[in-house]
């Protein structure tokens, strides 16, 4: 069942069975990541569905909350559709730049094709927080350099219970 909440004319909340979702117990894995996922391509409320289980059955990490889902304009380029968004909180044992890795791969799995900046795609998986580490390297700058910005983040963010750390 889907229930969708207008907040203003550009920007919808969206509530799915695994968004919001809250898991019942912690991990044993030592760090906290923040994910943001997006996508406009296809049938994006599935795909979010079918990354959820695909978490839910992953190794490498274990997924702690998620916030409800935004449906809200693009960005950069502005010819395209509408994008949905969410945030993940994750604990995993992989190292900041494991963890990018890890999601490049589970984009590729997905159909993300990178064809341009701020093109459309399938789905989008950006590493937000990692702890409260800092760092600027060629592959990968934390805190996301850009997330204070964008409401893609900021409103699921602010609608989830748990904190990074």
């Amino acid at each position: 069942m889907v229930k969708r909440k207008k907040l203003n004319k550009d920007l919808t909340l969206i509530f799915t069975p695994h968004f919001p979702y809250n898991a019942k117990r912690k991990s044993r894995m030592r760090y906290r990541a923040l994910l943001g996922i997006g996508g406009n391509v296809g049938d994006v409320l599935r795909r979010f569905e079918h990354f959820y289980w695909y978490l839910k059955d992953s190794e490498f990490v274990y997924l702690l909350e998620s916030s409800p889902i935004l449906k809200n304009p693009p960005f950069g380029f502005l010819e395209q559709n509408d994008f949905l968004n969410a945030t993940l909180l994750v604990e995993t044992d992989l190292t900041p730049k494991q963890l990018l890795r890890y999601v490049l791969r589970v984009e590729k799995k997905f159909g993300r094709k990178r064809l341009f900046k701020d093109g459309p795609r399938t789905l989008d998986i950006d590493l937000i927080f990692y702890e409260d580490i800092r760092m600027e390297s060629r592959e990968l700058t934390l805190p996301h350099p850009s997330w204070m910005q964008r409401a893609s983040v900021l409103i699921p963010l602010s609608m989830m219970k748990e904190k990074v750390r």
